[in-house]
């Protein structure tokens, strides 16, 4: 059952085959990605968790069109190859569909960073935030998240310790990072919240 404070509804394309991701006490868990078409025509590439047992009941290939429903993990990588903070989606639920496209996440925790507010090239105010979600048993996951526009503007005057309830999408987004004088293409996960209230 997903967590009240934390519910992710995808309906995406498979974008690869399950690999094994790990092993825990429930048994194998594997991950694959998933392509969120946006109305624009870009596309959200969002890694799926799932337990096998789950998997074992459907045949994923590419192109499997799959409605997810789950939570958004994180966990710190400490292997030094690839991002610090990894963003997935630990999937609940999983069915085929021939549905709409859909990327809707809820998001209810506390604010863990100072917000900053910024402008980006286009002139476009834009805030970014840190949220810690609880889970039931005592750990967090830190979940970075983006504001726009006017949602941005109160965003930034939040502080540190703030209770707050975001709902948006959860997006993948590329950038160039300067390794030395190597530029390197990376991937960034967020929370692009179309909506932001302060939780009293």
């Amino acid at each position: 059952m997903d967590r009240a404070n934390d519910i992710v509804r995808l309906c995406g394309v498979a974008a690869g085959a399950p690999v094994l991701s790990h092993t825990g006490r429930d048994g194998a868990y594997y991950k694959f990605p998933l392509a969120v078409r946006r109305l624009s025509g870009t596309e959200d590439v969002l890694n799926i968790i799932a337990e096998e047992r789950m998997l074992r009941a459907l045949e994923i290939g590419e192109e499997t069109k799959l409605l997810v429903s789950g939570e958004v993990r994180s966990y710190n990588n400490r292997s030094g190859e690839g991002p610090r903070l990894v963003i997935t989606v630990l999937a609940r639920e999983i069915a085929f569909t021939d549905g709409e496209f859909e990327n809707h996440v809820e998001v209810t925790g506390t604010v863990c960073k100072e917000p900053k507010l910024r402008r980006t090239p286009m002139g476009r105010e834009i805030c970014d935030l840190m949220l810690a979600v609880n889970r039931s048993y005592g750990r967090s996951d830190y979940i970075p998240c983006i504001a726009w526009g006017a949602v941005a503007r109160r965003a930034a005057g939040w502080s540190v310790g703030t209770q707050a309830a975001l709902t948006g999408r959860l997006q993948s987004r590329d950038y160039i990072k300067m390794e030395g004088d190597t530029p390197v293409r990376k991937t960034a996960f967020e929370i692009s919240a179309v909506s932001a209230a302060e939780i009293q």
